[in-house]
């Protein structure tokens, strides 16, 4: 039995950040007693920067799993009423960003499917590489899709598995699916978690006194009062009952591959990755590049938030002081109100601006995390220069991103990024720095500590840890 919320109209977006965007935060919840359906609401509260299309929960009552599912933010997507029709133990939740299929109601997470085992749902984040491929494989054995998405490919994959338990459905089903994928799913009597061997996105497991979650992010524990107890391991598969969390082994081994984005950019920094905070790993990183990418300067100033941690660094190693000088409207992010030409003109002055006093007269270092298209770095240094600041170094505590990417990310194609296009120096000069750098591949795996064996660099040198599909078939499978 499934129950699915009427689609409304989405909310425009109003996208000012020239930033990658991830796919999407999982989120699942197995406790007796426990409102599941409120608790994951907070989960993907607390998970929104991983995805702002949509958002969707399923719940469980050991019986019949009950679905609702909506565009927009969490906060727009479900209601006081949406909350109550969704009874049970068992919960998982999704909030989603596309890149494999359009922003529509019928993609939303999570998935459904009714097999022979009863009725399953799946909260995927990731990008499966081989999508187009296996959809027609399906398609081509009767089954009917109702979404766009590689998610509902996913999903239909393990519902058609060979096994009769859903854990043999999934182990089947594993090595057919090549990518990246994160999953929380849930059947009428259990939560499963599972993350793909290579690792790619980030999966963990947290304690409540009447049961466990599971999460795309730690952070999330901390939202709904769950105590981390660890991470899925790269090709684990757990699951989540009245027997508490066991966990069911490893898949076939493969070469980690963690994206190196989650470090740098897309986790929030109270989240725990790997074994470490990451706003800790930010800091060393900033104090890689202060190392690496020396600058004469009078203040040292980050991009708000997420260069924050990564400009204090820079500045404890530099000696040069830290300030905070970029003022950011943290409610840009959505708006129904498109800007006019003239607004679209100077959009970036619709989320920063600039504190005079910090900046007037001197030399400043700005740090950023990465720079994708260089679509907004030309106006942020402009603002900066505007508001009386002698010189503008740019710092970037990430390698260039000279690559698109594969398994979940959206980072535009390869002659949209601007690292692709023009030397370091070429950048500097296109976005008016009085100079640039960024930090090596070898500081960033200095700053995170674990070696260089673990984790996918795609993005940055073109070498991806599994086949990747290339432009026609992501097309293809977006108008499937």
């Amino acid at each position: 039995m499934i129950s699915v919320q009427p689609s409304s109209t989405p909310p425009s977006l109003a996208d000012f950040d020239d930033k990658p965007r991830e796919e999407c935060g999982v989120f699942g919840i197995y406790a007796p007693g426990e409102d599941v359906a409120r608790v994951t609401f907070f989960g993907l509260y607390a998970l929104q920067h991983r995805g702002q299309e949509s958002a969707g929960i399923a719940s469980s009552d050991g019986g019949s799993i009950s679905l609702r599912r909506n565009l927009g933010l969490v906060s727009q997507a479900f209601d006081e009423e949406d909350i109550r029709s969704l009874p049970g133990f068992a919960a998982i939740g999704h909030t989603r960003y596309s890149t494999a299929g359009s922003t529509l109601q019928c993609n939303a997470g999570p998935m459904y499917a009714d097999t022979d085992l009863g009725p399953m749902a799946i909260a995927h984040n990731g990008n499966l590489t081989n999508a187009v491929q296996l959809r027609k494989e399906l398609i081509s054995r009767g089954e009917e899709f109702m979404s766009t998405t590689d998610s509902e490919v996913l999903t239909r994959m393990i519902a058609a598995a060979e096994g009769d338990t859903i854990h043999a459905r999934i182990r089947n089903a594993m090595p057919r699916m090549i990518g990246a994928f994160s999953l929380a799913l849930l059947t009428p009597d259990a939560v499963y978690a599972v993350r793909d061997p290579m690792g790619v996105r980030p999966l963990c497991i947290g304690k409540l006194d009447t049961g466990f979650v599971v999460a795309s992010e730690s952070c999330a524990l901390m939202t709904v009062g769950a105590t981390f107890v660890r991470e899925v391991e790269p090709g684990e598969v757990v699951r989540i009952d009245a027997d508490g969390v066991n966990s069911l082994g490893l898949g076939l081994p493969h070469r980690h591959a963690m994206c190196l984005l989650e470090l740098i950019y897309f986790a929030r920094p109270d989240s725990e990755i790997m074994g470490d905070r990451l706003h800790m790993v930010r800091q060393k990183m900033g104090e890689e590049l202060a190392r690496e990418a020396p600058a004469d300067a009078d203040v040292v100033v980050g991009l708000p938030d997420s260069a924050t941690p990564a400009a204090i660094g820079y500045a404890r190693a530099s000696g040069i002081p830290y300030s905070e000088a970029l003022i950011k409207n943290r409610y840009i992010g959505r708006t129904f109100i498109q800007p006019n030409q003239k607004m679209r003109q100077t959009q970036v002055k619709l989320k920063f601006n600039v504190l005079p006093e910090v900046v007037r007269g001197k030399r400043v270092v700005l740090v950023d995390d990465t720079i994708v298209r260089g679509t907004t770095s030309r106006p942020i240094v402009d603002l900066v220069r505007q508001a009386g600041a002698r010189e503008v170094h740019m710092r970037v505590h990430a390698p260039p991103i000279m690559w698109p990417c594969y398994l979940g990310v959206d980072l535009a194609a390869r002659e949209e990024l601007i690292a692709a296009r023009m030397s370091v120096q070429e950048i500097g000069r296109y976005i008016g720095a009085d100079s640039i750098d960024y930090l090596t591949l070898d500081g960033l795996f200095r700053a995170i500590g674990k070696g260089d064996k673990r984790f996918c660099t795609g993005c940055m040198t073109g070498h991806y840890p599994v086949p990747t599909f290339n432009q026609v078939d992501k097309m293809a499978l977006e108008h499937a």
